[in-house]
């Protein structure tokens, strides 16, 4: 599920980094480093859902997350912050944010959160409304943490889950070893890369028959979704 998402972060290599990470995933990203800008590009439009810090030099965070439910706007917003109190995370629930996550963070783990917020907010967390794959038989519903091929749920780890994840992010490209590892681990993580096949093997494995067309190796390049999202 692509969307159009505003990263609101003062802190220029955290947003770059989170940028990418929902790049990889499909999504449209626009970033800014104030608040002022950031009112400025939600009272433009075309926002899908909001990733906001509520620290900004310029703007209360609490200012924005009005501004992305007041009238003629209706923003999801998945609240990034350092501030870790209870009654911070109540005031910013209270407020309307959709989720929050609280730094330092995998940004791994942000991406699944903002994919599970888009999910609830467009209707699609339940599974007749998961995407589809291979024409109905295979269903990813990222809100539930839940795979299913031909009706029955597959019982996936969650380096397996993760791996499936992110090659159905964009079907039919080509993910590299190392960019698996980084997009299921949430960093590098020495070694690793060499564990990929064997996890790749034992997901086969779980697709049974399908496992090799499912997930399809690109000889010397790494692999890919091999069953396109169904339309």
């Amino acid at each position: 599920m692509s969307a159009s998402v505003l990263i609101v972060e003062d802190d220029r290599e955290l947003r770059e980094l989170v940028r990418r990470y929902l790049e990889r995933a499909g999504h449209a990203v626009r970033t800014s480093g104030t608040g002022a800008e950031a009112l400025g590009m939600l009272a433009n439009g075309g926002i899908d859902l909001m990733i906001l810090d509520l620290g900004l030099p310029d703007v209360d965070g609490m200012e924005l997350l009005d501004a992305a439910h007041g009238p003629g706007s209706d923003v999801p917003v998945v609240v990034l912050t350092a501030r870790s109190a209870v009654q911070d995370r109540i005031d910013g629930l209270r407020h309307g944010a959709d989720d929050y996550v609280t730094k330092p963070f995998s940004p791994t783990e942000l991406v699944l959160r903002v994919q599970a917020v888009l999910h609830r907010t467009r209707g699609g967390a339940t599974a007749s409304g998961a995407p589809a794959f291979g024409r109905g038989r295979l269903r990813i519903d990222e809100a539930r943490h839940e795979a299913a091929l031909d009706g029955a749920v597959l019982d996936l780890t969650p380096t397996e889950w993760g791996l499936l994840l992110a090659l159905a992010s964009v079907p039919g490209r080509v993910f590299s070893r190392y960019e698996l590892v980084n997009r299921i681990r949430g960093y590098e993580f020495s070694g690793y890369e060499r564990t990929v096949d064997s996890h790749v093997k034992n997901l086969r494995r779980k697709l049974g028959p399908d496992g090799g067309d499912i997930v399809a190796t690109v000889l010397g390049a790494g692999y890919r979704l091999g069953w396109s999202r169904d339309t």
